[in-house]
């Protein structure tokens, strides 16, 4: 889907009391949403392509961190949460190369906290968490790629 296009979509969403609007062309679907109203300002957007995003190297690829490459298997008796990547794009821990991680391995978080940041389309989307509790893992290397409802955190 051309850039250009998905630019006028904000722009008339800007323009208009509507909350959400979504395109579909062909394989590809575009779904841009103003969010949660009081919550943030902005735009979020959400992309399904079926071409996987190549990965980009950064920086901050040694931040310090229990990070597992390893297959996530679900355990449906475990107390354990898996907050998954809502979108296609390119995972980045912190805000910036030179800042430090939204959240670490032992942290506490609570309900709402900004957990990681999603890259899609050259948009940075914050994925925040639904639930409280501690990080016991991260499932993804800073700047790699990420698929949609891929596990990115584990909390207990």
């Amino acid at each position: 889907m051309d850039i250009r296009k998905v630019k006028k979509l904000i722009e008339l969403l800007e323009a208009s009391d509507i909350d959400e609007i979504e395109i579909k062309e062909g394989e590809e679907a575009v779904r841009i949403s103003r969010g949660k109203r009081g919550h943030s300002e902005g735009f979020s957007q959400i992309l399904h392509s079926p071409q996987p995003v190549p990965s980009v190297a950064t920086s901050a690829d040694n931040m310090e961190s229990k990070v597992v490459n390893e297959p996530v298997k679900e355990n449906k008796d475990s107390d354990q949460y898996i907050v998954k990547s809502p979108m296609v794009g390119t995972f980045y821990r912190s805000p910036a190369p030179k800042s430090p991680a939204f959240a670490e391995v032992g942290d506490l978080i609570k309900a709402g906290d900004v957990l990681c940041i999603v890259e899609a389309m050259k948009m940075m989307n914050q994925i925040e968490t639904e639930k409280a509790g501690t990080i016991t893992e991260i499932f993804v290397q800073n700047g790699e790629a990420v698929e949609f409802d891929q596990p990115l955190f584990s909390i207990a």
